[in-house]
């Protein structure tokens, strides 16, 4: 067969293998994805190699698409952790990557390594090839390092390498089973911290009884946007018949309106205008119907609703918005993302002219563009390509394949369109893009580390590389983890997040994604990653630097 056929088959056969031994949990707790990197290095020594330029492009194909649809996934709540816990989670992201640098400086003096040697172990041990390429590119610079110091690099970060993965996912097993960890009151804990768990919206009738607010705009009443609060009918006093009511309603004393928010925005703001009455004003005659429509139209996105008018225009109003699952009040200030299902108020003819403003096409939910997806992709690329010059530090530092494609996907994810082009992917399709990123990485990661990994591991000096790799992962992850838990409360899932994030691990990642289904691990991850990554790269570099000198 060809190389390239022979790369696919053993990929594949690796794969397979990987996925089933990661399906094996004892004591319901399995390896999940991260199986098919000791697959593949179980396949590698017994022969199964490929051309090492496909397996350099499979594996970082691979890592590109996984970090770009975790981007894509996490960004629009990315800002709300960083004005949250930003500072505290980057915090314990600097304290890991400080604490490993120290470590291997240490065991460099102790145990008598060798400048390159130390630069390869504590990239390996903490799972980071851009800081791999990074020492590279310093021993040559600086040591003029010839081909054997340059492999020796590559042996002690490929032999660090799987125990760093297995000394991340060992901690977020230690750290399970010492704090007694209940997942499924930490999930909810942590999906009531992101907002799934969020008070449901409901709807109440209430009786205007403050005459001070005769003549009033609805719109213009206090404490509209900080309640969430929405009017969708109006009955007026001695009427029968329900209109249809916006923002731009006038009300008076005795009219009744119905009104939508959450339990807690409807008891801070009724008292205001009034008291809550037993009648629903939904199931009360009137020209007055409600309708779920699709925002599928890019024209409709990240424009504040205030500023789309639709109650003006169309004579219709939005009450409630649902994305992911969660449904919200909407608020002047919200803003459509790419598959939003609002709850229009109106009459028929004007919620259909709504669903044509908006869009309205369900079947494109379940269309990927690949377009945008490319071209985010190949903006990420140039992104982690490009050398950035940072105070005080003398070489360049780079984002590399993985960091740049993880921020371009979080920032076009936020913008959320330019022009026709909108950056959204179907959820299903987002977690097979992201699943099938990881076992690319890792398959090829596996078959390229198998070749060598045992010849170099079972050597003595193999052995203490191994053991001090393996310090220098678990030691900062235990001390900042703990301090994180016992003096701050963090979440274990926020902790199993950053501990993957700060050693830019995405099998880790995945691991730590297969205990919930929050998405508390991922969103952390993102939050650290890129900080994290720019002081991975720095570090190894230094090190070169210190040693040398």
């Amino acid at each position: 067969m060809s190389a390239v056929a022979t790369a696919i088959l053993l990929i594949a056969a690796v794969a397979v293998a990987g996925l089933a031994l990661g399906s094996i949990r004892i004591r319901g707790i399995g390896l999940g994805s991260a199986g098919v990197l000791f697959a593949g290095i179980i396949a590698g020594h017994f022969g199964a190699v490929i051309e090492p330029e496909i397996a350099h492009f499979a594996k970082e194909f691979g890592l590109v698409l996984f970090v770009f649809a975790i981007g894509l996934h996490l960004g629009p709540g990315i800002f709300q952790l960083w004005r949250e816990q930003g500072v505290i989670l980057n915090a314990m992201a600097v304290s890991i990557v400080g604490q490993g640098f120290l470590l291997v400086v240490a065991s460099a003096y102790l145990l008598d390594f060798s400048v390159t040697s130390s630069a390869g172990l504590f990239s390996g041990a903490t799972t980071n090839t851009p800081s791999l390429g990074a020492a590279q590119q310093a021993a040559i610079a600086l040591l003029d390092a010839s081909p054997e110091e340059l492999g020796r690099l590559s042996s002690t970060y490929a032999v660090a390498y799987p125990g760093g993965i297995v000394g991340i996912i060992t901690v977020m097993l230690v750290l399970r089973r010492l704090w007694n960890v209940d997942l499924a009151e930490e999930t909810a804990k942590a999906d009531a911290r992101d907002g799934n768990g969020r008070e449901k919206v409901i709807r109440r009738s209430v009786l205007i009884e403050n005459e001070r607010l005769s003549g009033t705009k609805f719109g213009e009443l206090p404490g509209l946007e900080e309640t969430g609060v929405r009017i969708s009918r109006l009955r007026r006093a001695g009427e029968e018949q329900v209109q249809v009511a916006s923002d731009a309603t006038k009300i008076y004393e005795g009219d009744t309106v119905l009104v939508v928010g959450t339990e807690r925005g409807l008891a801070r703001f009724a008292p205001l205008i009034g008291r809550v009455v037993e009648e629903d004003l939904f199931t009360s005659a009137g020209n007055v119907t409600v309708r779920r429509i699709v925002v599928t139209e890019p024209k409709m996105l990240n424009q504040p609703l205030r500023r789309l008018s639709l109650d003006q225009v169309f004579s219709a109003t939005v009450t409630r918005i649902r994305r992911s699952g969660i449904e919200m009040p909407a608020r002047g200030s919200s803003r459509f993302v790419y598959g939003d299902v609002a709850t229009v108020v109106g009459e028929e003819e004007a919620l259909e002219r709504v669903a044509s403003a908006l869009g309205n096409a369900v079947k494109r939910l379940d269309e990927t563009q690949f377009a945008p997806l490319f071209l985010g992709i190949a903006v990420g690329v140039l992104l982690g390509a490009l050398p950035l010059s940072l105070p005080g530090i003398p070489f360049p530092v780079r984002l590399g394949l993985a960091g740049g494609p993880l921020i371009a996907a979080i920032v076009f994810s936020l913008v959320g369109r330019v022009g026709g082009l909108v950056w959204y992917i179907p959820f299903s399709a987002n977690l097979a893009m992201r699943e099938l990123g990881i076992i690319l990485f890792l398959a090829s990661a596996g078959l390229t580390a198998g070749e060598t990994f045992f010849d170099v591991a079972l050597t003595a000096r193999g052995a203490i590389w191994m053991g001090v790799g393996f310090a220098v992962t678990t030691i900062p992850l235990l001390t900042t983890a703990f301090a994180a838990r016992l003096l701050l409360g963090l979440n274990y899932l926020t902790i199993c997040g950053v501990v993957a994030g700060s050693m830019t691990d995405p099998p880790a990642l995945a691991f730590a994604n297969s205990l919930s289904s929050s998405n508390a691990s991922s969103t952390a991850y993102a939050a650290v990653y890129p900080l994290t990554m720019i002081l991975r790269i720095i570090a190894a570099q230094a090190i070169i630097y210190l040693l040398a000198s």
